[in-house]
């Protein structure tokens, strides 16, 4: 089994241009298949393994406590690599069809609210320092875009189109998505490129920098927005993926359509985006048990 999930990493890397981070968690739940079954059943080649091998694996992996998301992509990545064995003729058993993912309970998503991140916003600008200037950009991208973490990193110069005042963004599946913003944020975003043209001579494509003038990575995003939300915000939770929610949930609470906030953050199901109409409909309730004079009954 394990030549097969060289092969098929190779494939996803070179014809699907699946991204590093992605081709490295398939080999890494593949190799974990692999070794459960071979360490549990003593079963190594590919025509041997068997639903009832996969449904023991999956069945450890939830009484160890995994989630049911965590789960569910492991399936996912079982599933796309037997559909790859099957498409190239490496087998014609699929143990996957049998294999019922577990559902995922639904969570709302965390998110941080207009009075903190108003407050947020004005606690913090582009400073005087490199740093001080890319950190306020990166967070006013992160809120005003909905942008993924991934995304913000691949940001060049040339995606910002200040005369059509949009962004372009490269998403999951190399897909490109426009997204307009407003002037202040352009006004912003060139007040930081001087800072940064001043502060690094070598020109590089890349939009946003380390202290040192190389790439981005995202341990230094992730830790730029822990940072400043740990100082304001309530939330348990304050990673760059707060931002994209509280980007959508704000939306929705103002009332913009579903399609819209579904373009806007890049996803390919209006499913992944109805999470949202959750937010808003408890702001509405909330709304109702504060202002309706019956509300107590």
């Amino acid at each position: 089994m394990y030549e097969f999930i060289d092969e098929f990493i190779i494939y996803l890397a070179t014809q699907k241009r699946f991204s590093e981070h992605t081709t490295i968690s398939y080999r890494n739940d593949l190799n974990a298949t692999a070794s459960f079954i071979l360490e549990r059943y003593e079963v190594e080649e590919l025509d041997k393994i068997s639903f009832f091998h996969i449904r023991s694996y999956i069945v450890d992996l939830m009484k160890k406590g995994m989630s049911a998301k965590s789960v569910n992509r492991k399936i996912s990545s079982l599933r796309s690599f037997y559909k790859y064995l099957i498409k190239k003729s490496h087998t014609d058993i699929n143990p996957m069809l049998k294999v019922v993912a577990p559902k995922i309970p639904k969570r709302l998503p965390d998110y941080v609210s207009k009075i903190d991140i108003a407050a947020l916003f004005d606690s913090i600008s582009l400073g005087e320092t490199y740093s001080e200037a890319r950190d306020y950009i990166v967070m006013i991208i992160l809120y005003n875009t909905g942008i993924r973490k991934s995304e913000l990193i691949g940001l060049r110069d040339d995606s910002i189109d200040f005369a059509q005042k949009r962004i372009s963004v490269i998403g999951k599946g190399n897909k490109q998505r426009i997204i307009p913003v407003t002037e202040d944020l352009l006004s912003k975003v060139k007040e930081y490129i001087e800072i940064r043209n001043q502060n690094f001579a070598e020109k590089k494509p890349s939009l946003l920098r380390t202290d040192k003038g190389r790439s981005m990575y995202p341990k230094l995003v992730y830790n730029i927005v822990n940072k400043i939300l740990v100082k304001m915000a309530t939330n348990t939770k304050k990673s760059p993926h707060i931002l994209r929610h509280t980007f959508a949930t704000h939306l929705a609470n103002n009332g913009a359509e579903l399609n819209t906030i579904k373009e806007l953050l890049g996803h390919s199901s209006l499913a992944a985006t109805q999470i949202y109409t959750h937010n808003s409909i408890q702001k509405l309730k909330d709304v109702y048990s504060r202002s309706h004079p019956k509300a107590e009954y």
